[in-house]
């Protein structure tokens, strides 16, 4: 695992409180952080589909799982108070553009207050030295320029989710600069940062509206999918990707957390950035059988054209990069869902790609 820059002996008997841990990056992280010997307390509402990775892959019996809601201020400050965590990874949003169309109220609440109230939770924690507050690549103002965003670049958001995430970051930020000032880490000894990732694919994604969920399924039903966008550009990984990015980042927020309190970008090199068409057409070979796609002639909300992360200071600061190109993350992508599909067992599924990413 050292080619990862990950250091194993540091996680093992961590602390962590994980919230969203029932969700499709959640179910990863969890399993990844039980790989590696921490202790794990997750926080978050039961699944958000089904079928769903952290049942299928029992994850909940790797970990000390509570089903609660991240808008319950109150509920939320007890499980951390009990769990007494290093470190906090924050994962619970609601993460769907679509669906935060439909319910802008409840995605503002999750997504705003509930970072409002992790923080707090942090803030009244005697024990946490370390917190990650997980955003997006859409926490941007979309400018439809063809370079990648730095951390640096004005925050905003077109739709209520990727405003909401913006709105997630600023309140990170003035936490950190009002009561976790690395300045004044003498006095306080916590340190904050977020991360931005890009377009998450992998196996064990349900979620509806969501190009590669909505592919598979259609693909394992026998029927053909439907395409929305296809010439719109995304920033496309495997959820190891950014998963490795976050672990990393709280390893070096614990060991040096003056230094790398902030923001970071974790997302593909520029030449996986492609097409809604493109990894369509190769999720389809994949899959064989003749598989193919067609596009919707339906009307849809907006949804921006073309986005890019620039990744350079992850690059630079925390020696992470990529280790998948996009051929290898829908290979690997397909192989899971067609694993389950045939009958394999998806925590052994989760398991292998977890080790094939490390070597």
């Amino acid at each position: 695992m050292e080619n990862l820059g990950l250091t194993p002996s540091f996680w093992k008997n961590k602390r962590v409180f994980l919230t969203g841990h029932t969700g499709f990056k959640g179910a990863w992280l969890a399993h990844w952080l039980h790989l590696l010997g921490a202790k794990v307390t997750g926080y978050a509402l039961a699944p958000p589909s089904s079928p769903n990775l952290f049942e299928l892959a029992k994850v909940g019996d790797k970990l000390t799982s509570i089903i609660a809601d991240i808008t319950d201020a109150k509920a939320l400050q007890q499980a951390v108070k009990a769990a007494s965590p290093d470190i906090i990874l924050h994962l619970a949003a609601q993460a769907l553009v679509r669906y935060s169309y439909d319910q802008p109220v409840e995605t503002y609440q999750t997504n705003v207050m509930g970072t409002v109230n992790i923080l707090e939770a942090m803030r009244h924690s005697d024990t946490a030295k370390v917190l990650v507050n997980v955003t997006t690549d859409k926490c941007y103002e979309n400018k439809e320029w063809h370079w990648g965003y730095r951390e640096t670049d004005p925050l905003g958001g077109y739709d209520p989710y990727s405003s909401s995430k913006g709105c997630s970051e600023i309140v990170t930020a003035a936490y950190r600069q009002s009561y976790f000032n690395p300045a004044n880490f003498a006095q306080h000894g916590k340190a904050i940062a977020t991360a931005r990732a890009g377009n998450v694919v992998g196996g064990g994604d349900w979620a509806q509206d969501r190009l590669v969920p909505d592919i598979i399924t259609s693909l394992a039903q026998g029927n053909v999918p439907v395409i929305r966008f296809p010439y719109a550009i995304r920033p496309w990984q495997h959820v190891l990707e950014p998963l490795s990015g976050y672990l990393l980042l709280a390893e070096h927020l614990w060991e040096k957390p003056q230094e790398y309190a902030g923001a970071w970008n974790f997302g593909p090199d520029d030449e996986d950035c492609q097409p809604v068409a493109a990894v369509a057409d190769q999720l389809c070979a994949n899959w064989g059988k003749a598989a193919s796609w067609q596009l919707s002639t339906d009307a849809h909300p907006h949804e921006a054209s073309f986005l890019k992360l620039d990744i350079s200071k992850s690059k630079s600061l925390l020696h992470w990069r990529p280790r998948w190109r996009l051929s290898q993350t829908l290979a690997a992508t397909v192989d899971w869902y067609q694993g389950w599909v045939n009958g394999e067992d998806a925590a052994s599924l989760t398991t292998n790609q977890i080790k094939n990413y490390q070597n």
